[in-house]
């Protein structure tokens, strides 16, 4: 039995069945930012991108475009209300929904926005 357990992992091993990919994997392209202030502290943000790897990636390109948006209009903080996301021909748009406050407002979904834009910027996602 030992000897069958011992053989048992080098034999996997030997059959790894990955295969190396000379098709180079597409990188996100980011295709920008539209800002529209719906009503004092409610903002929309239409983001389009091509080649996401996940949903996630427009959700984090929209919010990094609030956070910006949060900073330059001298406010520091964001809350989350809600994205909607469509693919059309190989182009993802996402429109997301956020408030904007000069204080933590009350929910889940908040955001600092000075924490944000300097992820953003450390994970290579632009901002406004």
């Amino acid at each position: 039995m030992i000897r069958a357990a011992l053989i048992s992992p080098l034999l996997l091993a030997a059959c790894d069945t990955s295969v190396a990919s000379d098709t180079p994997v597409a990188e996100p392209e980011y295709r920008g930012v539209e800002t529209n202030l719906l009503d004092g502290d409610l903002v929309q943000f239409n983001v389009s991108m091509i080649n996401p790897r996940a949903k996630s990636d427009l959700d984090d390109y929209a919010e990094c475009a609030a956070a910006q948006y949060t900073l330059i209009r001298g406010y520091g903080f964001a809350r989350h209300l809600r994205t909607n996301v469509h693919e059309e021909g190989g182009v993802w748009t996402a429109d997301a929904v956020y408030t904007i406050s000069p204080s933590l407002p009350r929910g889940l979904l908040t955001v600092d926005a000075e924490v944000a834009v300097a992820n953003c910027a450390e994970n290579g996602i632009p901002t406004v």
